[in-house]
């Protein structure tokens, strides 16, 4: 039996249920949910995340899906006796889903109710590695080849620096081709949960020896085969193996390790999916202890989500950095928030892209109090996967956009990090922003004023 939905009705039934008065309000920001909705913010249809509020029972939460004739698709992150879990509803069709987040806003059985945003990642591509000079992002002003608006690797490099040993680095992005020529030995592989068909840590992913894919609900993080190119690209960038007379150098050549936490599939991301890959690695630092600094989430788009800000939140106490892009098109975020990069969250770097030449990439977003850093995002070779002959096999590729400036900063952040022991997610990020070198193109563009520089690192 379908149950229509009645916003007084509903209230008023939860709150007798309750024995609450109708002063008591949930959380989150719904004046931020319902501007993304009224902006026309993708979402997934008829979908709907709902945080239940800490200490309400199953039967009010059943009371609450039923008022809203809503089935209830999975728990993403899971609740117990003292903490409301945040479920994943289906709406029935036609149901609006701005009078729906309107209502369960102002329900005390909610935290805060809205869409799963539909997310996409933040590259271009266009065509044409370091000794030919195609690879600029990396160069600095003293290298050869140089270039003094690249991130300064390659002075890092020339000092001794190639290796991010210890360090492990998350990407939440679309899968990663982990077979290929210039990732392999860079890829993280499990020691807590080997292939044998048992979850052997207890966290609900079995088997997952590289990572998890969150679109597909598997352990294969390369399920997209030649079409998870976009995670691949940004992982050569962080992390491609160098000194090896092949491909390209990621700005760590050796000793890092990637994490796949694939939630972009080929129609884009969801905000359940990408609160789910934030707290995979997360709980993957939690309860291993492993030296994850940071996730590199090259992707946007979704309207605010308190779900997916309270994950970053999580990542932050977990001392994770989540260095996110500024998006391709081309606003001030100062004025028009762009998710998730404006989130205010302390461990959130946002990366504007620059050109070879020093200038604000044409396509790039900016914004003097929400973007932090410029780093190189224009012309950008690195990793990429293609289908030959009916196989995967490694290739290359220049992409553009602020998806690619972004692993330049994740890359530094290993870099110092490796450096630095012990560095906190603060610290990390604060010695990214300190050592920015001002850029004429970025004066009150971004907060730093300037752009990515790694020399020192």
């Amino acid at each position: 039996m379908k149950h229509p939905f009645r916003t007084a009705a509903l209230s008023a039934a939860v709150i007798a249920t309750l024995g609450l008065s109708s002063a008591a309000v949930a959380g989150g920001r719904p004046d931020l949910v319902l501007a993304g909705l009224k902006a026309g913010k993708a979402h997934q249809a008829g979908e709907l995340l709902v945080k239940f509020r800490d200490g309400s029972t199953a039967a009010q939460q059943t009371a609450i899906r039923q008022g809203l004739g809503a089935v209830k698709l999975e728990t993403v992150r899971g609740g117990n006796a003292k903490k409301g879990e945040i479920a994943l509803l289906r709406l029935p069709t036609g149901k609006d889903m701005a009078a729906t987040v309107r209502a369960l806003s102002a329900n005390p059985a909610v935290d805060y109710a809205e869409p799963n945003w539909t997310y996409q990642h933040n590259a271009t591509s266009n065509d044409t590695y370091y000794t030919n000079g195609s690879l600029w992002g990396m160069y600095g002003d003293a290298s050869s080849p140089a270039n003094q608006y690249g991130s300064q690797a390659a002075e890092a490099w020339g000092a001794g620096h190639t290796s991010c040993g210890n360090v492990i680095v998350g990407v939440i992005d679309e899968g990663i081709f982990y077979n290929h020529e210039d990732l392999a030995a860079n890829i993280w592989t499990n020691p807590y949960d080997p292939v044998d068909g048992v979850d052997n840590d207890g966290n609900g992913k079995i088997d997952d020896v590289r990572g998890w894919d969150f679109d597909g609900g598997s352990n294969n993080i390369n399920s997209g085969g030649a079409n998870d190119d976009h995670g691949t690209h940004v992982s050569g960038t962080i992390a491609g193996i160098g000194g090896n007379g092949k491909g390209v150098a990621g700005v760590c050549w050796s000793g890092v390790k990637l994490i796949s936490a694939k939630f972009l599939g080929r129609r884009g991301g969801s905000t359940a999916n990408a609160i789910a890959a934030v707290d995979y690695i997360t709980d993957l630092k939690t309860r291993h202890g492993l030296n994850i600094v940071a996730t590199n989430n090259s992707w946007g788009g979704g309207g605010f989500s308190q779900g997916l800000q309270d994950a970053i939140g999580r990542a932050n106490t977990a001392n994770i950095l989540f260095i996110a892009a500024a998006g391709n098109d081309a606003y001030d975020n100062d004025v028009t928030a762009s998710y998730p990069s404006n989130y205010p969250n302390a461990n959130i770097i946002a990366v504007a892209s620059i050109t070879n030449t020093g200038a604000l990439s044409s396509f790039s977003q900016w914004g003097r109090t929400t973007v932090d850093i410029g780093a190189p995002g224009s012309g950008i070779y690195s990793s990429v996967p293609v289908s030959s002959k009916g196989k995967v096999v490694s290739g290359y590729a220049s992409y553009n956009g602020t998806s690619m400036a972004t692993p330049h900063v994740t890359g530094a952040a290993a870099l110092y990090a490796s450096s630095h022991p012990g560095a906190t997610a603060a610290d990390i990020k604060a010695a990214i922003l300190g050592a920015a070198v001002p850029t004429t193109s970025l004066a009150n563009k971004v907060v730093t004023g300037g752009r990515l520089n790694v020399s020192g690192f």
